[in-house]
């Protein structure tokens, strides 16, 4: 029965409450505050068993506070005091390392094989773009300063000397080697990213900046090429690039995930589908970070200390089958273990 609001009855309901009830409260809380901060095991035997029935209390205690109209405030710090203590004893907790265990024995991969469509596309998409930007430069050099920003360009373009290119690709370029490296690591990551966040846009901003992606891999080819020197150039790309080239592609798929969803969300309304749709994506774009961090120790270390072609297209290549053999077969060998 619902007391009338102002009167002494209700003052000392409140009160007579708050007195028969208040202590288990503040017991269950302390108890709440001990195990977050610090672990079960900080509690004795008789403090674990002892939370299921605090946890009861506050519930019950909730339960008449909301019947009798009581002090609103009373009730929120009862429905918090609840809150936490269902989180605890029946929330999914999982530790740090179990987690990421989970991340990269799970959870990236079935992203990235769920997302297989897109990523082949993305693929396919930079290998059209690298063969249009071999094909505009080897016919038109001017083609050269369209596509490829003087920043990238490090002086490179058609008319540089076979010796000039040389040098980049065997470290005798000194400090313009690190610093292009740098440079091609930070636009690399910045083109990853906005494949990604803008492909909310029907996807069409990620498929045209992963196929710009792939015009300026073929202007830069082309010049090498037109020296003598693309086979050496391939190995000097190849030892970060299987894996960063992936990673952008990785990033672009996810992209087109996120927005082929809007645009054809099938039965599901176009916020459900791009939820949907964000969560493997967004599973993918972590592991995308991973790979660029591997690419970028793989850059900045081996691809300036290893100058011997055959070795850096062995590096290369085995990063590129181990990142194929990680997503799309470890599952297969899993399962078949079983």
């Amino acid at each position: 029965m619902t007391l009338p609001a102002g009167t002494d009855a209700v003052r000392q309901s409140l009160a007579s409450f708050r007195q028969e009830r208040q202590a288990d409260w503040k017991a269950f809380e302390a108890l709440l505050a001990r195990v977050e901060k610090r672990a079960p095991c900080a509690l004795s035997e008789d403090e674990l068993l002892s939370l299921p029935l605090l946890y009861r209390s506050a519930l019950s205690s909730l339960s008449v506070a909301r019947a009798t109209s009581l002090d609103s405030a009373l009730i929120a710090y009862l429905e918090a005091l609840c809150l936490r203590g269902y989180f605890y004893l029946y929330g999914a907790r999982r530790s740090l390392r179990t987690r990421v265990g989970d991340f990269f024995l799970h959870d990236w991969p079935a992203a990235i094989r769920d997302l297989w469509r897109e990523v082949w596309t993305s693929v396919a998409l930079t290998v059209i773009g690298a063969i249009a930007g071999y094909w505009l430069v080897a016919s038109d050099k001017r083609w050269y300063d369209a596509i490829i920003a003087p920043s990238l360009a490090g002086g490179r373009n058609p008319d540089s000397s076979a010796e000039m290119l040389r040098s980049v690709l065997y470290g005798d370029g000194g400090h313009f080697l690190s610093g292009f490296a740098a440079y091609l690591f930070t636009h690399n990551t910045q083109v990853s990213i906005l494949a990604f966040a803008l492909g909310f846009a029907f996807a069409v901003p990620s498929v045209l900046i992963i196929l710009m992606n792939g015009c300026m891999l073929g202007a830069i080819f082309q010049i090498y090429a037109a020296k003598g020197l693309g086979f050496q150039l391939g190995g000097w790309l190849s030892i970060h690039g299987t894996t960063e080239l992936f990673a952008i592609a990785i990033a672009g798929a996810a992209g087109m995930r996120i927005g082929t969803s809007i645009a054809f969300p099938g039965e599901l309304t176009r916020m459900a589908a791009a939820a949907r749709a964000g969560r493997v994506a967004a599973t993918a774009m972590v592991g995308v970070a991973v790979m660029l961090l591997f690419a970028g120790l793989l850059e900045g270390i081996g691809r300036q200390t290893i100058t011997s072609d055959v070795a850096r297209y062995s590096i290369g290549g085995g990063m590129l089958a181990f990142w194929i053999c990680y997503f799309y077969l470890f599952r297969m060998v899993r399962h078949g273990d079983r």
